[in-house]
């Protein structure tokens, strides 16, 4: 590489400054590039680093994901973990920003998701990591010929294992750097921990608003009073992950016992409870995990009927500043999501119900103009046949089902699109609507695939398969497009819910 060789020529380039001070192996970390930041801190000769400079380096590492330099450079200076960047933070403030450091394998697709236990990762002991890798790197290609490391690297690429390992080893150097800092921290006392985390910023407060659990589970394990401390609006963890609508943090409430009842009582300045945060309308960036406004809006229902399900009967009635009980600052703040709830279910109802209207007046005109013809006594002249048969159980099958479909969703299009509605009435008949409008499509197609052999099967044979398969196309594609919007709906009604216990 041009660095590699700059730095043969003249040793003292790494630790040249720039305009701002700034030297290249802080620019590296800053910008993120891991290998340059490797070659830069092993061969980076400053005699003289201010606290100043290694707290700065820390903080940058960290925020650019480069969790391996930053345990190395904690490991040589560990009073770096207390001290503070010119804004005042720490660097415990700043990975309490980064839930996804911590998210695992939530961020990965279904089948990386179902190998990410297999597959094996170890942090590495040595401080040299980029040196030892080129060691193990050197060492392999010196006994496997080159070709067959290119052809396994491609296999391992292709099949997702490469991006599982790295986001698996991204997640155990997070979780074995944030136990680092905060070792340090309790190496304070009291006072100073309380001051540590208490300015500029809350680290544990922010780490609740992004939904950080692991960060906060490491803090509250060794230092479990975290949980009765509380922010400027005399709000816990607990009630900031109501705002939020952090159900992993909220979850942890159960783990404390009755404990509970006396968190759930906090009330803030304008005499809001947990269940007052509850009704009010999530955060954007939350509300959006779930497509669609009647979804969201059964979301929304379900955080508020599990909080009111932990706070104590008195709370449910009680009134804010303004007289307000949490049941009418739901209705308040959810109109205009029930609105857009209503206008969603409708607009998908009547699209599906015309399909179905179709599907139903097609297969029904179908019985009746049977394939082959009828004999003179009027009986179907391939009735004997085994794929009549199929044409014939397959038509009925779909236009009982298209049938179904439509009262579905006819009973959606004259629903009262009250609250309680979007809870489980509605998405129980658009599930379904939906599911009985998938199997009436895939039985016309059967149909279809049988009387097209009941016709031509005999005279043009070779194009029987293809035809049929050909007739798959329409069904998968529909399986692809609503599976993960029938799945959501099947979670949240049938299932275990977002709060159900790990």
């Amino acid at each position: 590489r041009i660095a590699e060789v700059m730095v043969e020529k003249n040793k003292n380039l790494p630790a040249l400054r720039g305009s701002n001070g700034v030297t290249p192996l802080h620019m590296a970390a800053l910008l993120g590039y891991r290998e340059m930041v490797w070659f830069l801190y092993l061969v980076t000769d400053d005699k003289d680093p201010t606290n100043e400079e290694y707290t700065g380096l820390l903080i940058a590492t960290i925020s650019s994901d480069l969790y391996d330099v930053a345990l190395d450079i904690l490991k040589r200076r560990p009073e770096s973990a207390i001290q503070r960047d010119p804004n005042g933070e720490t660097a415990l403030h700043v990975l309490a920003r980064k839930p996804s450091a911590f998210s695992g394998k939530s961020q990965l697709g279904v089948w990386q998701r179902c190998i990410y236990s297999w597959v094996q990762v170890r942090l590495p002991n040595e401080s040299g990591y980029a040196s030892s890798m080129s060691k193990y790197q050197n060492h392999k290609i010196s006994q496997v010929p080159l070709h067959l490391i290119r052809l396994l690297w491609q296999a391992i690429e292709v099949t997702g294992i490469k991006e599982v390992q790295e986001k698996k080893l991204l997640h155990m150097q997070a979780l074995k750097l944030v136990k680092s800092l905060w070792e340090q921290v309790l190496l304070l006392n009291d006072s100073q921990i309380g001051d540590l985390l208490r300015s500029p910023s809350r680290p544990l407060f922010v780490a609740a608003e992004f939904g950080n659990f692991e960060f906060i589970v490491e803090l509250i394990r060794s230092y479990p009073d975290l949980i009765w401390k509380v922010d400027e609006q005399s709000q816990s963890i607990f009630h900031i992950a109501v705002v939020h609508r952090q159900e992993k943090i909220f979850k942890l409430m159960y783990e404390i016992g009755a404990h509970k009842d006396l968190i759930t009582s906090y009330k803030n300045k304008n005499n809001s409870n947990m269940l007052h945060l509850a009704a009010k309308l999530a955060p954007s960036n939350q509300l959006n995990i779930v497509s669609g406004a009647a979804l969201q809006m059964q979301r929304e229902l379900l955080w508020f009927k599990e909080v009111e399900k932990n706070v104590q009967p008195l709370y449910r009635e009680m009134r804010d500043t303004e007289g307000r009980t949490p049941r009418m600052l739901f209705t308040e703040q959810h109109k205009g999501l029930v609105k857009g709830g209503e206008r969603w279910m409708k607009d998908t109802a009547s699209s599906c119900m015309l399909v179905a209207t179709l599907i139903t007046t097609v297969m029904f005109a179908a019985i009746f103009t049977v394939p082959g013809g009828n004999s003179s006594k009027g009986t179907p002249i391939y009735l004997e046949t085994k794929a009549f048969i199929i044409f014939a159980i397959s038509d009925a099958f779909a236009l009982f089902s298209s049938v179904t479909s439509i009262l579905m969703f006819l009973s959606i299009l004259t629903s009262r699109y009250a609250e309680e509605d979007f809870l489980k009435s509605l998405p129980k008949k658009l599930i379904i609507g939906l599911t009985t409008l998938f199997f009436s499509i895939a039985s016309m197609l059967v149909a279809f695939s049988a009387a097209f052999f009941v016709v031509l099967g005999h005279q043009l044979a070779w194009i029987v398969i293809p035809v049929a398969l050909t007739a798959c196309i329409p069904v998968t594609l529909f399986a692809f497009l609503q599976f993960p919007l029938l799945a959501d709906m099947m979670h949240s009604t049938y299932g275990s819910g977002i709060f159900a216990q790990q």
